[in-house]
C-alpha cells in the first residue's frame, strides 16, 4: 500500500536533470542562483536516507579511528524522517551509537523539573530512546536552572562542547521565519549559547509538538549562529511547500541576520537537502530558462509566458518579439515563428481553463473542456480533510455542481474536533443541561453527571492538557452540526454528508498518528459505495499541520489499491485536487478555473460563515490574522485579478483546480 503518493504530486513535471543533474557542468549551470550546495530529491525518504547516508559515514569513521563523533541535532519535525531512517539501520543493519556523542540544539526555558514538553524529550522520543547512545554521552541545555544563572549555563555548554573536540555533524530543520535552532530573525553571525525569546511564528510551529501554543514556554537556551557554523559538516533538511519561499530565500539570496539560517552560505561543507516541493520557488525549478537551456513542454511554455506578462506588465496578447527577446525567451520566438503566435496559443490554453460547467456541459463539444459532457449527471464526491475545507476550498463549486443536478457527495475525513475551543463546548453543554431539564425525564441524570464532570475537567484544564474522550466527542458533534446545516444550505441531502473520522487524526494533539490501512481503507469503501465519476481532494500540502497532507494520502492510496484490483469505475472518474486557504495554484498549473458572480461569492461565504466554531475563537488560525471566510475570498478574488490582467475574462472571483492522474 502506498502511503506517501502526495509527495510524488511534481505538477510542473519537472525533467530530473533539473534537481539532478548528471554532470557537474549541469550542475553548475543549474545552480548559478544558488549560494549554497542544495541537493533536491523527488522524496522525503530520499532525501532522508543521503543525511542518514552521511551521518552513518562519519560515525563509522569515528569509531575507526577510536574516536567520538559529536553530532548537534535539532528536534524539528523536518527531522523525523532522518532520525526513523537512522533508527531502521540501527535496529535492522547494526548502526552503533556507542561512539556518538550527542549535543541537543536548544531547550526551552523555563522549565519545571517535571516537564514532558522540553526538547530534549521530544529528541529522546523521536531518536535517542531507540538506539543505543550512552546515558553520558548525550547533553542538553539545562531549561530548569534559575535565570540568573542562564549565562554561565551557556557558556559552560560551550566548553563542554569544545572539550569533546568540536561538533562533526550538525543536523538542522529551518524555520518559516529562516531560524535555525531557535536563533531568530536579527541574530548575530558570532552569537554563541545564549538565551532568545522565541517569536509568534515559530511558537506556533513548535505548537505542532506542544499541542497548544500558550503551553510553549516563552523563551530557549540555543546554540548561536558562531557554535552551529563552528560544526565540520552541516545539514539543513526541509521538506513541503509550505517550506519553499524560506528554501529560496536562504539559498539564493544574500545572507543576512533576517534570515539566520542563510549564514549557512559561509559555510565551506554546508548542505541544504530537500524534496521537491520545497524547492519549487528555487530557480532551476520554477524559472529553468533563466540558467539553462530549458525542455520546452506545454505547462513550461504557459510558465514563462506569465512570467513575461508579470515582468512587463503587460496582457499576455500585448506582448511582443523584442519583450521575448530582452528577457531570455528567444528559444519561443524560434520554437513559435513570432510572439503573436505564441501569444495565441497560451491565450487559448489559459481561455480554455475558464469553465462555468466543472461537472461538464451536457450535449456540448468538449474538446476544449477541462470536463466531459458525459454522462450528463456525475457522481461526485468531495473530500474535505476538515468539516470545513470543502466550502473554504471550493464552495462555488460544490454549489453550482448541485445547481447543475449532479449527485454530490461531502466525505469529511477527520472530526476537527481539536480545532474547537473550550467555550464552545461550554455553551453547547449549557444547551443540552437546559434542554435535560425541561423535557427530559427527570430520572435520567446521565447529562447532569456528564456536564458536571466536563465543567469540573474545563475549569481545571491546563493549556497541554489534552481533552478526554467525552469533550472531544462533543467537539465533534459541534463541527458535524455546523458541516450538516452547511450542505443543507447548499442542497447536499444529509445522506450525502459523509463523515469518515479517520483514526490518524484521533491523537487529541497537533501531531498526528501515523497514517495507516485502517484510513485507506474506510476511504476505498466509500468509493467502492459511490463509484463516482469526478473525485476532489485538497492540494493545499502547504497547510502548515499535516492534516490535508495525511488527507490526501489516504484517498489517492485508497484510488490506487481499486487501480491495481482493476476497478471499472475508475475508468470513468477524474481526480481534481483545490487548495484551501494556505495557498494557490501557480497559473500555469490551473487546469479548471470556476468562476463566480457577487452573489455567488456571497453565498459562499454564508455557507463558510455557518461554521461558527472556526470564526474568532478557532484555536488554530495560524500566523495569518484573517478568517478564512476573508483569507478564501481574497484568494479567489487574486486569481480572477491574476486572470484579468493577463488579458482573459473579467470576474468577481475564481476557484482553480489541477488534475491528478493515478
Amino acid at each position: 500500500m502506498k502511503l506517501n503518493l502526495s509527495s510524488q504530486i511534481v505538477l510542473n513535471k519537472v525533467p530530473e536533470q533539473y534537481y539532478r543533474p548528471r554532470t557537474a557542468v549541469e550542475r553548475s549551470e543549474l545552480t548559478r542562483c544558488e549560494k549554497v550546495f542544495t541537493d533536491i530529491y523527488p522524496k522525503v525518504e530520499e532525501g532522508a536516507c543521503v543525511i542518514a547516508d552521511a551521518v552513518e559515514a562519519e560515525i563509522k569513521r569515528a569509531a575507526a579511528a577510536g574516536r567520538k563523533c559529536v553530532l548537534a541535532l535539532g528536534t524539528g519535525l523536518s527531522l523525523t524522517p532522518v532520525y526513523s531512517e537512522l533508527i531502521r539501520r540501527h535496529k535492522e543493519c547494526g548502526l552503533s551509537f556507542e561512539n556518538v556523542v550527542v549535543f541537543n540544539a536548544y531547550e526551552f526555558f523555563p522549565l519545571n523539573s517535571a516537564s514532558e514538553h522540553s526538547a530534549i524529550s521530544q529528541l529522546r522520543e523521536r531518536l535517542l530512546d531507540h538506539v543505543d547512545i550512552k546515558a553520558e554521552n548525550v547533553h542538553t541545555p539545562d531549561g530548569t536552572i534559575a535565570q540568573d544563572e542562564v549565562f554561565n549555563h551557556c557558556r559552560e555548554y560551550e566548553q563542554l562542547i569544545a572539550a569533546e573536540g568540536g561538533i562533526d555533524v550538525a543536523l538542522l530543520g529551518v524555520g518559516r521565519m529562516g531560524n535555525i535552532a531557535t536563533n531568530e530573525p536579527g541574530s548575530s553571525v558570532s552569537s554563541t549559547s545564549r538565551i532568545i525569546l522565541i517569536d509568534s511564528v515559530a511558537r506556533e510551529e513548535m505548537a505542532n509538538s506542544f499541542g497548544f501554543q500558550e503551553s510553549i514556554p516563552p523563551c530557549s537556551i540555543t546554540m548561536g549562529i558562531h557554535t552551529i557554523l563552528s560544526s565540520r559538516k552541516l545539514y539543513l533538511a526541509a521538506w513541503g511547500e509550505e517550506k519553499s519561499d524560506i528554501v529560496r530565500q536562504i539559498v539564493e539570496e544574500k545572507f543576512t541576520d533576517a534570515i539566520p539560517a542563510s549564514f549557512i552560505q559561509t559555510h565551506n561543507d554546508a548542505k541544504v537537502v530537500i524534496d521537491l516541493a520545497a524547492a519549487s520557488k528555487l530557480t532551476r525549478i520554477v524559472h529553468p530558462w533563466l540558467v539553462t537551456n530549458c525542455e520546452w513542454n506545454d505547462k513550461t511554455i504557459r510558465a514563462a509566458v506569465v512570467w513575461l506578462c508579470q515582468l512587463v506588465k503587460k496582457p499576455i496578447l500585448k506582448l511582443t518579439n523584442k519583450d521575448y527577446n530582452e528577457n531570455g525567451l528567444s528559444d519561443l520566438l524560434a520554437r513559435y515563428g513570432s510572439a503573436y503566435n505564441c501569444n495565441i496559443k497560451i491565450f487559448n490554453d489559459l481561455q480554455h481553463t475558464i469553465t462555468g460547467w466543472p461537472g461538464g456541459k451536457p450535449n456540448a463539444d468538449d474538446t476544449y473542456r477541462p470536463e466531459r459532457s458525459t454522462p450528463a449527471q456525475k457522481r461526485v464526491i468531495i473530500f474535505s480533510p476538515h468539516p470545513d475545507d470543502d466550502v473554504i476550498s471550493m464552495g462555488g463549486t460544490l454549489r453550482r455542481l448541485v445547481q447543475q443536478n449532479h449527485e454530490v457527495h461531502v466525505a469529511y475525513e477527520t472530526s476537527g474536533n481539536i480545532a474547537v475551543g473550550d467555550e464552545e463546548v461550554t455553551r453547547f453543554m449549557h444547551f443540552v443541561n437546559g434542554y435535560n431539564q425541561l423535557f427530559a425525564d427527570n430520572s435520567i441524570d446521565v447529562i447532569k453527571n456528564m456536564y458536571k464532570d466536563i465543567k469540573q475537567f474545563l475549569a481545571n484544564k491546563k493549556p497541554s492538557d489534552i481533552d478526554t474522550p467525552e469533550v472531544r466527542t462533543i467537539k465533534g458533534l459541534i463541527r458535524r452540526g455546523e458541516a450538516r446545516t452547511a450542505c443543507t444550505y447548499n442542497g447536499v441531502p444529509l445522506d450525502r454528508c459523509h463523515f469518515l473520522d479517520l483514526p490518524f487524526y484521533e491523537s487529541g494533539k497537533i501531531e498526528k498518528l501515523p497514517m495507516s490501512a485502517a484510513d485507506v481503507e474506510i476511504v476505498r469503501a466509500l468509493l467502492q459505495k459511490v463509484k463516482p465519476h469526478q473525485i476532489y481532494v485538497a492540494g493545499d500540502l502547504a497547510d502548515p499541520h499535516g492534516t490535508h497532507r495525511k488527507c490526501t494520502d489516504a484517498v489517492l492510496a485508497a484510488i490506487d489499491l481499486e487501480k491495481e484490483a482493476g476497478a471499472e469505475w475508475l475508468n470513468d472518474c477524474r481526480v481534481w485536487m483545490y487548495r484551501g486557504a494556505w495557498a494557490e495554484w501557480e497559473i500555469e498549473n490551473i487546469e479548471m478555473c470556476v468562476p463566480m458572480s457577487p452573489e455567488e461569492l456571497r453565498a459562499k461565504r454564508n455557507c463558510i460563515l455557518k461554521h461558527s466554531s472556526q470564526m474568532e475563537s478557532a484555536p488554530f488560525l495560524g500566523n495569518d490574522e484573517r478568517l478564512f471566510w476573508q483569507r478564501s475570498e481574497d484568494r479567489n478574488h487574486a486569481t480572477a485579478q491574476l486572470y484579468h490582467d493577463l488579458g482573459l475574462a473579467c470576474y468577481e472571483a475564481m476557484e482553480a483546480f489541477v488534475r491528478y492522474i493515478p
